[in-house]
């Protein structure tokens, strides 16, 4: 039987062989950087102009209010909040007065007292 290590004794690493080094690097590329060179390509592959690097908004965007509140600031959606007449909203967290905001603005689409879009 051999005995334990003694716990004063200074344990010895053994280094990793260079090639191994350079196989994990190889990986790391495979694995991060090109799947990334690929999403930024087909990013902009869509983009025929310079301008925006994202695409346009689809209808769903624009006629869905629960997306565009979550593209809005803070600040938008307490600019939105006043001009609803919406009282407390101050206080709100982002969370709470997107959650009023929307039921406002169904309630205003239920009641046909605005047609079509309420943002």
């Amino acid at each position: 039987m051999t005995s334990p290590p003694d716990p004063h004794q200074r344990r010895q690493l053994h280094p990793l062989p260079k090639g191994l080094v350079e196989l994990y690097g190889l990986i790391a590329v495979l694995v991060v950087l090109i799947p990334e060179w690929l999403a930024d390509g087909t990013i902009s592959l869509g983009n025929g102009r310079s301008g925006s690097s994202l695409p346009l908004k689809s209808r769903a965007w624009r006629t869905l209010p629960e997306l565009q509140l979550a593209s809005m600031s803070l600040a938008e959606l307490r600019q939105l909040a006043r001009q609803l007449r919406l009282w407390g909203y101050s206080s709100d967290s982002r969370s709470g007065l997107t959650a009023r905001l929307l039921k406002r603005i169904q309630r205003r689409t239920q009641s046909g007292s605005r047609g079509g879009n309420a943002l």
